[in-house]
């Protein structure tokens, strides 16, 4: 798997005001990190996020998006959107302040 640089860039440039922000490559392609938890990423083309068990339940419900799984199990913390699901920018800062607001929740890693 790889990653697609004009996505990862605009993630980048929603997450450029957090503090603690760091950036690894992570599943194949590359994940957004926050005070060491991942908090979102792109993979391909798709965006990644770290919403928690009950608010991914609820993205699920939204159009255009479905589990993370590319070990043949699902990660119940984690939802995939596809890129009609944050075509705009309004629409990825959306999606990328729920996962900011998740990870904030987690106590920082050392």
């Amino acid at each position: 798997m790889t990653y697609n640089p004009e996505q990862a860039d605009r993630v980048r440039n929603a997450l450029a005001r957090q503090k603690g922000l760091s950036e690894r490559k992570m599943f194949g392609g590359i994940a957004f990190m926050i005070n060491g938890h991942m908090c979102c990423g792109v993979i391909n083309d798709d965006l990644v996020l770290r919403l928690g068990n009950e608010r991914t339940a609820e993205a699920l419900t939204e159009p255009h998006t479905r589990e993370m799984d590319f070990t043949g199990k699902p990660l119940k913390t984690m939802v995939c959107v596809a890129p009609k699901g944050f075509r705009d920018d309004h629409d990825l800062a959306r999606w990328v302040k729920r996962a900011v607001g998740f990870v904030r929740t987690l106590p920082d890693k050392k």
